[in-house]
């Protein structure tokens, strides 16, 4: 067995986003050496985009030279927007910090393995503290319409402003860290500009890079960027006694330089598309003892984003935060509005009026009916004025417990059904609450492409593929998130979420991976 000194770390993160980021500061404050290794580039205030046009800054796809954060992934079921850089997806997520209803802790899939509404609670409420979660003090146009329509459905009382991670100072003036004692860098007030999911220009949003990230290094942990992990091979003996070699290449450079390193323990924290075909590859390579549930339980969070555009240009949708407030429609339901900041249309690309139906031609035909028959209404809708000022968003979410598998295929990862209803972008509740809302701002109804033809959901919560279990039957990892069949490997990010939260995932994963790194002991 190697002695410690031959290893350059005792800790090894693939992965910066909520899991990595809170794993790397609890260890680095437990004096371990810390390795945090992230796929994407360092961004600063200065490096976001102004809107969502400028792709080259806001996207992903190092195959066009593209570096941003924001990633758009296509498989059979689902299409998957996430995050990549420095912070993972708390750069380009809506600053939501919900957390569950007690229906996701007595979730059938994992209540067996702890009573985790009561072991986890103490950690959502450290999380909430060290994300600096507030609740929204202005409700926008957007917000209100939803409010409206909480009353007529005589649900008020389940409509409530979000908790988010944004910092409300006097607007645009620079402060002091208003929330580590100093520790942590300065910040400015928000301008409520809608533009938290194109990447914060005004240094307002709590990302993982002033919080955790920012006091993980103060506390000695090294962040290695643009650089991807492609091998972990154990070290004298098959179950990872004696640690790891961790193969690492440049994920930004043409000549994709390589290089490895020695690490005492891992832990996986690259989300699930980074984490779960990892995994994958690993297993019929250097890991084969993984658990044959690798890539099994995915979960959407059964959504569905659809959006209204005020074609007649009599409100502004784009002020405010990303997302202000949430009305939770029913026990398993939820709805929040969703914004982009002023002149980020991207998406007004991929737009078309809303259709539902079985079959495509079904939803074709309803499609080129409406056209007919609102010829009008689809050209002001399709040539407004400014997407982004003129729509809102609506994103639906439910517990639902149907989920997919991932398995690498010719081409790559690819999902097919495994348990349960596969997902669909036709949910009748969700519709019906988009036309009652679209009736409230006198707006239009529209849909991805991506759902109106293809019949394909859209999510921004991907999870699942590394769940819990009693044992390597029925799980990837332990209640404690530690890996079946290897010694010193854990898994701490959105892949080991065994049940739909049915809200915005981000304090869920913090809390888990805060209750995971807690049961670590101090280095000696």
């Amino acid at each position: 067995m190697p002695e410690q000194h031959s290893f350059e770390y005792d800790f090894v993160i693939i992965g910066s986003g909520f899991g990595g980021s809170v794993s790397a500061l609890r260890l680095a404050e437990k004096g371990y050496r810390v390795l945090v290794v992230e796929k994407g580039k360092w961004h600063r205030a200065e490096d976001f985009p102004k809107t969502s046009w400028n792709v080259r800054k806001w996207f992903w796809l190092p195959a066009l030279r593209f570096f941003g954060f924001f990633r758009l992934s296509f498989f059979r079921h689902v299409t998957v927007l996430s995050g990549a850089g420095v912070g993972g997806g708390s750069l380009v997520y809506a600053n939501c910090l919900q957390t569950p209803k007690r229906d996701f802790f007595q979730s059938d899939s994992w209540v067996h393995l702890a009573d985790w509404e009561n072991e986890l609670m103490p950690f959502y409420k450290n999380g909430a503290k060290m994300m600096g979660a507030n609740p929204n003090p202005r409700l926008e146009i957007g917000d209100k319409a939803l409010q409206t329509l909480a009353k007529k459905m005589g649900k008020e009382d389940q409509f409530e402003p979000t908790n988010v991670a944004v910092f409300f100072g006097e607007q645009e003036k620079t402060v002091p860290d208003p929330y580590f004692n100093g520790e942590g860098p300065e910040r400015s007030g928000c301008v409520f500009c809608g533009g938290c999911m194109v990447g914060c220009r005004y240094n307002a949003k709590n990302s993982l890079d002033k919080n955790y990230l920012y006091l993980a290094q103060k506390n000695g942990a090294t962040i290695k960027s643009q650089t991807e992990v492609f091998d972990v091979i154990p070290l004298n003996g098959s179950d990872g006694a004696g640690g790891y070699k961790i193969g690492w290449r440049s994920s930004t450079s043409v000549f994709r330089k390589k290089g490895e390193l020695r690490a005492k323990n891992i832990i996986f924290a690259g989300g699930v598309l980074g984490t779960i075909p990892l995994l994958l590859r690993l297993k019929k390579r250097s890991l084969p003892d993984l658990s044959e549930r690798v890539g099994y339980g995915v979960r959407t969070n059964s959504e569905s984003l659809m959006g209204v555009v005020d074609y007649k240009k009599k409100h502004i949708f784009s002020d405010g935060i990303a997302i202000g407030s949430i009305l939770h429609t029913d026990q398993f339901s939820h709805v929040e509005p969703v914004r982009y900041s002023a002149g980020s249309g991207f998406w007004r690309l991929i737009m078309s009026p809303m259709s539902h139906g079985n079959h495509l031609y079904s939803r074709l035909f309803s499609i080129l009916w409406d056209a007919v028959i609102h010829p009008l209404q689809n050209l002001k809708m399709l040539f407004v004025d400014d997407w982004a000022k003129r729509t809102q968003i609506l994103l639906f979410m439910q517990t639902v417990n149907s989920t997919l598998r991932f398995s690498m295929g010719l081409f790559g990862l690819k999902s097919t059904l495994d348990e349960g209803k596969k997902p669909t972008a036709f949910i009748p509740e969700a519709n019906s609450l988009m036309r009652e809302f679209a009736e409230i701002v006198d707006g239009k109804p529209g849909a991805l492409l991506s759902e109106t033809i293809l019949g394909r959901p859209t999510t921004a919560h991907i999870l699942g593929g590394a769940v819990m279990g009693r044992d390597h039957t029925e799980g990837v990892i332990d209640r404690d998130n530690r890996v079946f069949g290897y010694k010193n490997m854990w898994i701490c990010d959105g892949s080991m979420i065994s049940a739909n939260p049915g809200v915005n995932p981000s304090m869920t994963i913090i809390a888990l991976t805060e209750r995971a790194v807690s049961k670590i002991t101090a280095k000696r």
